[in-house]
């Protein structure tokens, strides 16, 4: 039983929403307090960081560059006809990101929590909207 393209296009939107959330996420790092951001990522299994102004600058660029990606594949999920064209590159951001993630990830022998279910929400997302994409090309 094949699902109709309309199925397709749907299907492609959830995981675009899923893409916007993985990544908007990162949100909560332009706005919380250094406290509020260390004892997040103590709890993701990051040691004591002690208080330095440049990583407090640099979490927040990250944060922000993380949830203007976010941004982009909300845009894209709300209208994924319009930006067709792009939908191959959205997916292949999400793969290239696992790959890097998992290289070295691995590399550093991070546990899998939660190093595994960020590169499984990169190649499971990124390689679900590589399939579905063509939904969303002009007829």
């Amino acid at each position: 039983m094949s699902l109709s393209n309309s199925a397709h296009l749907r299907l492609l939107r959830v995981f675009l929403l899923f893409a916007a959330f993985a990544w908007g996420v990162s949100a909560l790092g332009v706005f919380s307090t250094w406290d509020a951001a260390v004892q997040a990522l103590q709890g993701m299994g990051a040691k004591q960081i002690s208080y330095d102004r440049m990583l407090d600058y640099w979490l927040r660029m990250a944060s922000g560059a993380f949830t203007l990606v976010g941004v982009g594949y909300l845009l894209l999920a709300i209208n994924p006809r319009k930006h067709a064209s792009i939908l191959p590159w959205s997916g292949w951001l999400m793969v290239v990101e696992g790959g890097v993630l998992a290289v070295h990830g691995f590399r550093l022998g991070l546990p899998p929590f939660p190093f595994y279910g960020d590169i499984a929400a990169c190649f499971v997302g990124g390689g679900a909207i590589l399939v579905l994409c063509k939904s969303a090309a002009p007829n």
